[in-house]
């Protein structure tokens, strides 16, 4: 099983964060806030490395805070989408950022505050949907990788099933069983300087980029897949 598990943290060792350079151990409120942002960023249908490189625009730009985004405007943000190669949907997220940043500024303040004033996981993730076009999707991606900063527990994605079923690791298809083996197994498998966030992210993208485009073939872990 360790073996296994080796195996899939040497094909993808880092979390989405953690690629981005994102320091969400720091706990800084400016750090979540930036994963926030790549959050949204994900959450559409679009390549991974684009959401990436559209991010890093962002920073180059400096614009990495609600104030920043509001007063750079939307021409000025559909510019650094478009340099990201975000260009499908650069027109409808740049209007999206902007409601998204108004609204947090007029209703909570912060991401720190909202998430001080929901009384539990469920209510963080409504008050999280208030926002125009942040669905589950979104806060899935943005929870997952807090699970170590907020007191959150987010269910794994489709993508973490498929992948934990196809290496023999979870027997179950509920998404809260599957939590619950996928936790058990890490706690008997840690690996060093790795987190069950790196475990959990490193499920998803084996599920996403090669078990559901059955990419078996070229896949680094076929010798331990189940199907």
């Amino acid at each position: 099983m360790k073996e296994k598990i080796k195996a899939l943290l040497q094909l993808f060792p880092q979390s989405y964060s953690e690629e981005l350079g994102i320091d969400l151990k720091f706990k800084g409120p400016s750090e979540i806030f930036k994963w926030f942002l790549a959050s949204i960023l994900f959450a559409h249908r679009i390549p991974e490395n684009i959401a990436k490189s559209t991010f890093k625009e962002f920073e180059k730009e400096g614009v990495i805070t609600p104030e920043k985004i509001l007063s750079t405007g939307w021409e000025g943000l559909v510019s650094i989408l478009d340099a990201g190669k975000y260009v499908r949907y650069d027109f409808s997220t740049a209007s999206t950022l902007l409601d998204i940043m108004k609204k947090l500024k007029e209703k909570y303040g912060s991401l720190d505050n909202l998430s001080r004033q929901a009384k539990n996981q469920k209510e963080l993730e409504e008050k999280l949907q208030e926002f125009k076009r942040v669905g589950p999707t979104t806060v899935n991606i943005f929870l997952r990788e807090l699970r170590d900063i907020w007191d959150v527990d987010p269910l794994p994605s489709k993508f973490t099933i498929v992948a934990g079923s196809n290496l023999g690791l979870v027997k179950s298809k509920s998404p809260t069983k599957v939590l619950e083996e996928l936790k058990e197994i890490w706690e008997k498998n840690k690996i060093k300087n790795k987190t069950f966030v790196n475990f959990e992210t490193a499920l998803l993208r084996l599920g996403k980029n090669y078990c559901l485009k059955n990419k078996c073939k070229i896949c680094n872990l076929k010798q331990f897949c189940k199907k």
